[in-house]
């Protein structure tokens, strides 16, 4: 039995151009909202402005419009985002959650250098030196990390229908929640604003696990638990040869692609081929089927080109 999807999210990071892997993840995530029905959110992550450019909000905008990916609510332009929809506008709500888990004494102060850091384990993972310390949560220049020990480890919702005890990774031992600037960090901020917009479903790639399992811990510790409903579906890995498709300039980024004369079903075709969908898309509609056929038929689902 499929569980009740209400709204799911695309919710890029303007720290660079959007590449096929973005669209791609975008796509699966529109084909699972079509099948139960659900709404679709664009939630862009801006808070970091320190890399985020125009440029790079105004690229996503231009390939949601050239693939004519759909969404229902969220912002239609750079100047929308700003007005309306930044996360600068929800600064005083993640503060406030700040202020409950250092009152709750859920948190701790680090002022560990990332050298520090990166010399104290092999694979330069914090450990927690510093949660004897008792370092002053009001210091300056400080970060906050998450007692991650506390409580015990909950369990995912995952698609379409299982559940799975999800211990946090050694990777986000004491993640932290207020970074060194002041701003509140990402996990923070991603499951305060899915819980702002209602959002139940939430498609991300096999990479972030981790990331997903330190948010669910961080829901866990607040008092509503607002990802208790929340069901997760982690897609694989997406691949060039050996290489992750990732953030780039070069010849996956859907910028350089328009720039070369593609088109939207020259870019959507290429996109499928890397779920294994080895005829012509020529539109989101026709996606959809060959991808959900796709992913009811395992032999050929997410194949990896190499």
């Amino acid at each position: 039995m499929h569980p009740v999807i209400q709204k799911t999210r695309l919710a890029p990071t303007p720290s660079g151009f959007l590449h096929l892997g973005n669209v791609i993840s975008f796509l699966i995530t529109v084909s699972l909202a079509k099948k139960h029905q659900a709404k679709i959110l664009l939630r862009i992550d801006d808070l970091d402005q320190k890399r985020t450019r125009v440029e790079y909000i105004q690229d996503i905008f231009d390939t949601l419009d050239l693939l004519e990916i759909p969404y229902d609510e969220g912002p239609r332009s750079v100047s929308d985002l700003q007005q309306n929809y930044s996360q600068i506008h929800r600064l005083p709500h993640y503060k406030q959650l700040l202020e409950e888990l250092a009152l709750n004494q859920l948190v701790f102060a680090c002022n560990c250098s990332r050298k520090k850091i990166r010399e104290s384990h092999p694979k330069g993972r914090y450990t927690g030196q510093c949660l004897t310390k008792n370092v002053p949560l009001s210091e300056q220049g400080v970060s906050w990390r998450l007692k991650t020990v506390v409580g015990s480890s909950p369990s995912m919702n995952r698609y379409p229908n299982s559940r799975q005890v999800c211990q946090i990774p050694d990777s986000m031992n004491f993640f932290i929640v207020k970074k060194k600037d002041g701003d509140p960090a990402y996990q923070l901020t991603s499951v305060a604003d899915d819980h702002y917009f209602g959002v139940d479903f939430i498609v991300r790639g096999q990479d972030l696990w981790d990331s997903s399992c330190a948010q669910l811990h961080l829901s866990s510790l607040m008092p509503y638990n607002p990802l208790a409903k929340t069901t997760f579906f982690h897609h694989p890995l997406l691949m060039e040869g050996m290489r992750k498709l990732s953030k780039s300039e070069g010849a996956l980024a859907i910028r350089t692609m328009r720039k070369s004369g593609m088109k939207k079903e020259a870019i959507l075709t290429k996109a499928a081929s890397f779920l294994g969908i080895q005829i012509p898309i020529r539109t989101v509609e026709e996606f959809i089927p060959a991808y959900l056929d796709s992913l009811a038929n395992p032999p050929f689902n997410h194949r990896n080109l190499e």
